[in-house]
């Protein structure tokens, strides 16, 4: 019997900071490991609502630095699950900064996180495959298995020659 497919924006999570002076740095921009934080915290909770079990984070993918942060800025963080394999799952994040008078969201950085879902004594446990329905959860989706592949190939976990998405990129 095969697990129930989910959305990606069933996963979806977004939260809401604002810089105070012990989240900056002596420039009065966030520091980096504030917002690898907020970051971890947020994807967890995305990667949560996919297979409502204890999740562990695997590895940070990517964060970009694009934009400083500063001092008394909103910081709004949309978290999705991108793509979800046997028991990992790609958390895909935008962070965007609220502009304080108009409410506009301006993009300032990006991260992809990776989970697995655990058992109660840490075992990986198989999750639900994610069904993209947006132009955007479909590119990311596809972008996901590229991304897996590369990041084994580092780890040495994973032959180059195996890496057929990469390969067809190059072909």
């Amino acid at each position: 019997m095969g697990m129930k497919q989910v959305s990606a924006k069933e996963t979806l999570t977004i939260t809401t900071h604002i810089v105070l002076p012990e989240n900056t740095n002596t420039l009065g921009n966030l520091m980096g490991g504030q917002l690898l934080n907020w970051l971890d915290v947020a994807s967890a909770i995305s990667a949560h609502r996919l297979c409502k079990r204890v999740v562990v984070t695997a590895a940070v993918n990517n964060v970009s630095f694009q934009h400083p942060i500063k001092l008394g800025d909103i910081v709004v963080i949309e978290a999705k699950v991108s793509r979800s394999f046997a028991t990992s799952m790609e958390v895909f994040m935008d962070i965007y900064v609220e502009h304080h008078t108009t409410g506009e969201m301006i993009k300032c950085n990006e991260a992809i996180y990776t989970f697995v879902a655990v058992d109660q004594l840490g075992k990986p446990i198989e999750i639900a495959p994610i069904i993209p329905e947006t132009e955007e959860e479909t590119s990311r989706f596809e972008g996901a298995l590229r991304r897996r592949q590369l990041s084994l190939i580092l780890a040495g976990r994973m032959k180059p020659s195996e890496a057929t998405e990469l390969k067809a990129l190059f072909v």
